[in-house]
């Protein structure tokens, strides 16, 4: 099964509190912003913005998804999906509080 990795570009000048509310919007179609390092079996964040899926579907419905999320809280924005089905690399992410 592929993961998905999406970023949500927000334009203009949106403020915390409308990532907030982005974050909650992405969460309750399913994203998730933590992700399981299996190899080192330790949770992870991911950057700002940046979400996981990790259910069984087509990139371009993780877009659809991603975006029906988004325009509930911005007018203007952008989706980046990407899918894989090996293991992520990464530097200096953090633990979830």
């Amino acid at each position: 099964m592929a993961t998905y990795s999406v970023r949500i570009e927000l334009y203009g000048s949106p403020s915390s509190e409308v990532y907030t509310n982005l974050h909650s919007a992405m969460i309750s179609k399913g994203f998730s912003r933590t992700f399981l390092d299996a190899v080192a079996n330790k949770s992870f964040e991911f950057p700002h913005a940046m979400y996981g899926y990790f259910n069984q579907s087509t990139t371009a419905n993780v877009v659809e998804l991603a975006k029906s999320a988004a325009a509930t809280i911005w007018k203007d924005f952008s989706v980046f999906v990407s899918s894989t089905e090996v293991r992520w690399e990464y530097y200096n992410l953090k633990s979830p509080k």
